[in-house]
């Protein structure tokens, strides 16, 4: 079940402040308060999904590629599409998510190693 009271869910409804990197009817990126390399950005779409499957078991297929196309578009806007970066999404306990709403960590503008 999905928790209206997570970090993503306040941001969305403008009860926490972020730095806006692109927002649209559909999706939001925003930069890490506690980013983990140079560039890293979150991205969240605009429903309560709780992770990926939840999102893509959801989503229509225009909402889910919309998401992806303009995760591509901020890399390429970050100028990181030439030199490298790591998308990462983390889904349940198992895998580390920390907050239960969908969301892509976006990484760039230095080398990456593992376990960043």
């Amino acid at each position: 079940m999905y928790d209206t009271d997570n970090i993503f869910a306040k941001i969305l409804r403008g009860e926490v402040a972020c730095d806006i990197v692109y927002e649209d009817e559909k999706v939001l990126f925003f930069d890490d308060v506690n980013p983990t390399s140079k560039i890293h950005i979150l991205g969240i779409p605009k429903m309560e999904v709780l992770d990926f499957g939840d999102f893509i078991s959801k989503a229509a297929p225009e909402t889910v590629n919309h998401f992806f196309c303009k995760s591509y578009d901020i890399v390429k806007e970050k100028k990181i599409n030439k030199t490298g970066f790591r998308i990462i999404t983390n889904s349940g306990e198992h895998g580390g998510q920390e907050v239960p709403h969908f969301h892509i960590h976006i990484h760039g503008g230095e080398k990456l190693y593992r376990g960043i």
